[in-house]
């Protein structure tokens, strides 16, 4: 008689190198939902979500934290730099429209005196 056995691993993966091979595999989960009242489409939600290491991540084009401010200092640097440029513009663009306001004021005093 034959006796069929059911084997069972002894060694299993840990925690750990489950996410080794994830982050460094990369996973991509994507999904829609979409909300639809008599054939009339109300509501699209696209979710996309890539689980990766930062290292695959960037090999994949991915590297939008270099470019957030909450994020990176260096964009934040960047951020506070360019906020500081449109003020300085902001600042004399408001010089010169209270200096032509001046001018004109200046000009109606000159004909009310006439």
């Amino acid at each position: 008689m034959a006796y069929d056995h059911i084997s069972h691993s002894t060694t299993g993966a840990s925690l750990g190198e489950i996410l080794e091979r994830v982050l460094d595999k990369g996973v991509v989960i994507a999904g829609d939902i979409s909300i639809s009242l008599v054939e009339v489409e109300l509501l699209t939600i696209k979710v996309r979500l890539v689980v990766a290491s930062v290292e695959r991540a960037m090999e994949m084009g991915i590297d939008w934290w270099r470019h957030d401010p909450m994020l990176s200092s260096l964009a934040a640097e960047k951020e506070e730099a360019k906020d500081i440029e449109t003020n300085k513009q902001a600042k004399i663009e408001t010089d010169e429209i209270l200096e032509r306001l001046e001018r004109l004021e200046g000009i109606n005093k000159k004909l009310l005196k006439e």
